[in-house]
Parts: C-alpha cells; structure tokens; sequence
C-alpha cells in the first residue's frame, strides 16, 4: 500500500474524477428511473429496488432469506477492446454486485448481441472462463445474431440472510469510510483502467475474498456498501452517498494503492478493480473488525474518511481540499432516498 505522500493537484484531480466517463455516464440513469415511477415497488415483493447493486425481494413461505436480482451491461469501449475480457468481466461485475450485498450468487443468464462470429466466440470463451473461475453457473440466455452493433448484458440472482443484508442509501453522518481492494494485481494490458486481480488467483481464493462481504453482513458491522464499479473508487463513493443524502470528507494518502507500480492518483481512482468495495461503518473499532476480514483474505482496507452532512464528497491532499461532488447542484445517477426508501418488513 502506498504509505508516503506525493504532490498532487487536489482540485485537477476533483476535476478529473468529476468529468470522468465512466460517472458521467451515470446521469442518464435519473431520466430512466423517473420516467419508470414506483414500477420497483408494484406488489408485495420488493425490500429495495432502483439505486441498489442488487434488488432485495421476499421469497413466499421464507422469512429467512432474500432473493438478490442485479444486471449488468458491458461497457461498449471495454467490449471493442478485448471481447474476451468482456465476457469474462461480465461474469466479475454481476458477481461483485451479489457478493456487495452480503449475498451468495446462484446462477446467471446473458443477452449476447452481435453478428460477428468471432466476436461471439470470444465472449462467449470469456464467460466461459469466468464461469469457471467465480463457480457461478451460466443456465441460459439470449442471443441476437443480427445487430448492427455488439453488446453484452449479463442478470444474476443470488441469495442473502434477510438480517445481513448490506444496503448502499443507509450511511449516515458520523460513520467512518472503509475502502477496501485487493492490491495484488495487474494493469489490464489492453485497458489501463482495469485493474486485474482475478485472472492468476485460483477459484479457492477468489471464494474467500466474496466470502469477506457475507462475514461483513452477518456480523452487521457496516451500515451501507458497494462494489467499486465504472466510476471508478470515488465515484463508487459518490454514489453512495448520494441515495444516502450525506457528504463524506476522504484523505487520499489513506486509499489503499499499489506500490509496486507507477499508477497516478488520476488512473488508481479512475480504475475498475476486479475486487473493491466501498463501506461505511458505525465506529473505528467496527472498522478495525472489517478491515481485519478483508486483510484475513488477501484484500487491503483501510479507514479513508468520515461521513458529514454537507452532502458533498470532498477528498483532501492533507494541505489542499477540493469537491468531487456537490450534490446539492449535480448528480451521479439522481437517485435520492425520497425514491428509494423501503420499510423491512
């Protein structure tokens, strides 16, 4: 982990996290959510719908147990790069979504688009692979073998012990932030803002990392979470704390980064780890104990900052302070918790 400070341009690098595409191409998931209404909340079934990693729903005659639903869709510059490597993150993402949760993945399905062969093949090999490597199964799918353009969209349902369930609006001011990535890894060849820590591990440990989200959950010790996902940590953060309605300061000496390679704050913050979560927790000492089960697997932690009421998320150099989000005037995806909150039942 990198330990000493470096010169850093706190408000370019604001900037840069702001702007980034892979946020930025988030804010078009307000409109979407909009127009749908309370569509997630027609019937009996849904604890938690829009905003969440994964949906949380009632299963008739179990009071024990949740069912998780999530999807994914891969990012079209990820898929034109390494079609492989987009079959095989598509299995990555909609496992971490389960395993954000506090859940354990049951079974996925794919809606596989395009007309080139070889481009399916290798998406096709790339699932195939994950598959294997995360031990969640691939049952079924859909493929359109005749469109213009080439895409890949991957659904999973999981399970989760209905008092371990990990929500991402639930931070509150006060709560400590936790970053947690597996810093043992490699800069993706192909694409330098993924970062891959599960292609050399094998399935055994890979099971141990997921399993470090359901401790975390059954031992309630964080109060909301999510897996870092195309936007990137901070952006993940953002996002948090967004359908939380609070703001957060975090240091940036204190996120988890590797030593071993020349990665600039810009690209480490920007970057899509195959294994990272985002928490928020009551106290330090709950802190310690999470950081303790991600360090027990593998997976480097540390506290990075606290969570306020100004609704913005301020990141801070330890001299220079600057705003990534102020969510009093911008969005990430507008999800606000007037949407999203849901009585347990």
């Amino acid at each position: 982990m990198e330990s000493s400070r470096e010169e850093v341009d706190v408000e370019s690098l604001a900037d840069g996290l702001r702007n980034f595409e892979g946020v930025k191409r988030k804010r078009a998931i307000d409109d979407l959510v909009k127009r749908l209404g309370d569509s997630d909340k027609v019937g009996s079934r849904t604890i938690a719908g829009f905003g969440e990693d994964a949906a949380v729903l009632k299963i008739d005659n179990d009071n024990d147990t949740y069912l998780l639903l999530a999807m994914d869709g891969i990012w079209g510059r990820l898929l034109s790069v390494d079609p492989w490597w987009a079959g095989y993150c598509a299995v990555l993402v909609n496992v971490n979504d389960i395993t954000a949760m506090g859940g354990t993945p049951l079974a996925m399905v794919n809606l596989t688009s395009t007309q080139k062969k070889d481009i399916c093949l290798e998406l096709g090999r790339g699932m195939e692979d994950g598959v294997k490597k995360f031990g969640v199964p691939m049952v079924g799918g859909h493929l359109h073998p005749d469109t213009v353009y080439d895409a890949l969209d991957v659904a999973i349902i999981g399970t989760v012990k209905r008092d371990s369930v990990i929500f991402s609006n639930s931070a509150k001011p006060g709560d400590k932030v936790v970053v947690a990535i597996d810093l043992n890894g490699r800069v993706s060849p192909r694409y330098n803002l993924a970062w891959d820590t599960t292609t050399r591990k094998s399935t055994a440990e890979i099971k141990k990392q997921l399993e470090t989200m359901v401790k975390i959950g059954e031992k309630k010790l964080a109060t909301a979470g999510k897996d870092i996902s195309n936007p990137g940590t901070i952006g993940t953060l953002g996002m948090l704390l967004e359908s939380s309605g609070a703001g957060a300061l975090v240091e940036l000496a204190k996120i988890p980064r590797p030593s071993t390679e020349k990665i600039s704050y810009d690209q480490w913050l920007k970057m899509y780890p195959g294994t990272g979560f985002v928490l928020t927790v009551e106290s330090e000492a709950k802190g310690a104990e999470c950081i303790r089960i991600f360090q027990e697997a593998g997976i480097a932690a540390s506290l990075i900052g606290e969570v306020d009421t100004s609704k913005k998320l301020r990141i801070t150099s330890g001299e220079e302070t600057a705003t990534v989000f102020d969510f009093e005037k911008e969005k990430i995806t507008g999800i606000v918790p007037s949407i999203i909150t849901y009585t347990m039942p």
